[in-house]
């Protein structure tokens, strides 16, 4: 880390950040205790806003949080499955207008402030996930054009040597490179399906009372290929992704624990998007949210009350304990499914813990997919 903020500041921050984040018994905060907070000052999500492409693929500076998320299904020449998980999140530490006065304070005065003051933290998160090994990776950054962001002309989401870099301002076709301490790799995304926009256009609410929500959008149709190192092995790789893009200035109210979220791809060519929201003893809540979405850009939402997930395996992780087997109805969708993971170990032991990784689907359908789980 970089000259970020002055120290004082930016340790107390990122003690109250990860902290919120850290393992806890179900009894205290969770998910929520993050990503709800004091949303004055930062922009409001609204419902009836259009996305507006491609500029909104860039940072959103005046919310508080938002991420690219890159999941991937692969398999080697070989036929060994992989699965891949990039992840750049944009933490604002204060509201644009607010930050300035306090660094100013604090700051050295030989360091000049238009070049090193900042209100955004970048989080960086990366994971290869096999059948017999997890290995995941983090990396943190101020906000500022030698080090993270996102740039128009063309199109880049970066930390770093971590990058994510289009051809055009278009989000596709992309190369995507990574060089972590344990693995690497390149891949080459494309597509050529519509965005699908999730919740009502966009607008994805987060609690059953409709006061949270976020700007939600998602390309599940994403081929790749590319070229992956581990231990001092290169593999040539192909297969699919599935791209999320969400930001909010509140993703959650403080009573939610956290959450469980699926993509998975169907043997009907479709894609299905499920999430659940637990309040903060742990009991599934009653909110969920779900897409059936197809190549051509059709999709539609699935109703609250249609959809039933249940944990039906759990696994004891470094991070924590997690369900990691799933069996999820959906009735109106004709679906019985259940879930089962490449590798149940694959917590994520960063400082926010974690569990993602790829899963298989049987039951009604057959397919594969990945998964989230985060506030156990």
């Amino acid at each position: 880390m970089n000259k970020v903020l002055p120290w004082a500041l930016f340790i107390s921050l990122i003690t109250t950040f990860i902290s919120a984040c850290s393992p806890a018994p179900k009894s205290s905060t969770g998910m929520g205790q993050l990503l709800d907070g004091n949303t004055q000052g930062y922009s409001p999500v609204s419902p009836n806003v259009s996305l507006q492409f491609p500029d909104d693929h860039m940072a959103h500076d005046d919310f508080r949080q938002e991420w690219w998320y890159l999941t991937a299904n692969l398999e080697t020449e070989s036929k060994e499955q992989i699965g891949l998980q990039w992840t750049q999140f944009r933490i604002a530490l204060a509201p644009p207008a607010n930050l300035q006065p306090m660094v100013q304070q604090q700051r050295n005065p030989a360091v000049d402030s238009s070049l090193w003051q900042t209100e955004q933290l970048y989080m960086s998160h990366t994971a290869i996930t096999s059948q017999s090994n997890h290995q995941a990776e983090e990396k943190w950054s101020r906000g500022h054009q030698s080090f993270a962001g996102t740039q128009a002309d063309p199109l880049t989401i970066r930390q770093d040597d971590w990058q994510w870099v289009s051809q055009s301002k278009l989000l596709f076709p992309a190369t995507l490179a990574v060089a972590s301490e344990d693995f690497s790799y390149q891949l080459q995304l494309d597509t050529a399906a519509p965005f699908q926009l999730q919740g009502d256009n966009g607008y994805s609410e987060k609690n059953a009372a409709g006061t949270v929500a976020s700007y939600y959008y998602s390309q599940p149709f994403i081929t790749v290929t590319g070229s992956l190192v581990r231990d001092g092995k290169t593999d040539r790789v192909s297969g699919q992704a599935w791209l999320d893009r969400e930001w909010s200035s509140q993703f959650l109210s403080k009573t939610q624990q956290g959450w469980d979220w699926f993509a998975i791809r169907l043997d009907s060519s479709s894609t299905l998007m499920l999430f659940q929201l637990r309040d903060d003893n742990g009991e599934q809540s009653d909110f969920y949210s779900g897409r059936r979405m197809y190549q051509d850009g059709r999709g539609h939402n699935i109703s609250n009350e249609q959809i039933t997930m249940t944990a039906t395996a759990w696994q004891q992780t470094a991070s924590g304990r997690y369900p990691v087997q799933w069996h999820i109805e959906i009735p109106s969708e004709n679906i019985d499914i259940n879930t089962t993971p490449l590798n149940s170990d694959s917590s994520m032991p960063l400082s926010i813990p974690y569990w993602e990784g790829p899963i298989h689907i049987s039951g009604t359908h057959t397919g594969m997919g990945y998964m989230e789980l985060t506030g156990y």
